[in-house]
């Protein structure tokens, strides 16, 4: 099969498209043919994760196809099956953290941008019938990440407010629908006027100039919770927006990990600060039931053919898409 490969080198200089043997599944895994496989800013970390001297690695964690393998002690799939794949591996329900042993597919373990992965049957699902291929090979890492954050961290209720910083993201668009589906007012934001435009499209009741006063912006407006995936860089900002009282949910770092802040406003505020990563499986169950009760789709920014996957990767990093970036690895079944 033809897979992308990093390895020898750190980043994208160490990536190039190869031939791999196919292994035939485990007992208690399933092999998929990949129609369509998602990135996400994870794949770039795992670039320069992934030790040069260690073995060649396949990166890639979300993925949608068709089974055409199971192992001997899998029960109740069979191949022919469509599918998508929850690339969380190990955390099978809800609870307050990831148990000892988590993963996540394409890093340690080889992921999906290739024509063929091996995973654990325990996190596959059937594909949603509404979704398309790019919408069910997308889907997985952000929309779940996304779940969780609001509906089990921040515990988003209707009629609330909801601040999202970093409009344009996979993981900021889908909880942007997953909000409104919920009756919740959704605040955005974003440097970009392109961005900010596409979020009001899809539902945002406001878009914020990043770059501005948000305060202001807001004519003095605070929200009920907020969910800040980009980092240090929007950490106080976004704080300083949310009520006495209210939730400030973290997960992702793009633009730094550490920040200083004031304790004595934050306890005398009784503010509640929770991280967030991922998701059990459990959680990606009720995030399939919620979009396809809802009827969401994610919003697909691009698609590039897998032999085209560094190239996917760069415009990734260039951060100008809204919505997600998808690998076609096969062609849909007719």
């Amino acid at each position: 099969m033809r897979a992308f490969i990093h390895e020898g080198k750190a980043g994208l200089d160490g990536t190039r498209m190869d031939d791999m043997n196919i292994q035939p599944p485990k007992p208690d895994e399933v092999q998929i043919k990949v129609v369509t496989a998602g990135l996400n800013h994870r794949d770039l970390f795992v670039l320069h994760r992934h030790s040069p001297e260690d073995p060649p690695l396949v990166p890639g964690s979300d993925c949608a196809g068709i089974l055409s393998a199971c192992g001997s002690s899998v029960e109740g799939l069979e191949p022919g099956m469509e599918v998508i794949v929850n690339p969380g591996l190990g955390w099978p329900e809800e609870s307050a953290a990831p148990p000892e042993g988590f993963e996540i597919l394409g890093f340690p373990r080889n992921g999906t941008f290739a024509e063929y992965v091996n995973v654990p049957a325990s996190c596959v699902e059937p594909k949603p019938p509404h979704l398309s291929w790019e919408e069910a090979g997308v889907l997985s890492l952000s929309a779940l990440t996304g779940y969780r954050a609001l509906m089990t961290r921040a515990r988003i209720q209707p009629g609330q407010t909801i601040l999202l910083p970093g409009a344009g993201s996979g993981a900021v668009t889908m909880m942007l629908l997953f909000a409104k589906k919920t009756g919740c007012r959704v605040i955005v934001t974003s440097r970009s006027e392109e961005k900010r435009n596409k979020a009001l499209e899809l539902g945002a009741d406001a878009a914020l100039d990043s770059d501005g006063d948000w305060n202001e912006q807001l004519n003095g407006e605070k929200v009920d919770a907020a969910v800040d995936t980009v980092g240090a860089a929007t950490f106080q900002k976004t704080l300083d927006q949310v009520k006495k009282g209210g939730t400030l949910v973290l997960f992702g770092a793009s633009a730094g990990d550490e920040v200083t802040f004031n304790l004595r406003e934050f306890f005398y505020g009784q503010y509640n600060l929770l991280g967030s990563t991922m998701g059990s499986h459990e959680e990606f169950r009720q995030m399939l039931s919620f979009i396809s009760k809802n009827n969401i789709h994610p919003v697909v920014s691009s698609v590039f053919p897998l032999q085209r996957a560094e190239e996917a990767l760069s415009y990734l990093d260039q951060g100008n898409q809204f919505g997600k970036v998808v690998l076609r690895a096969s062609e849909e079944p007719s």
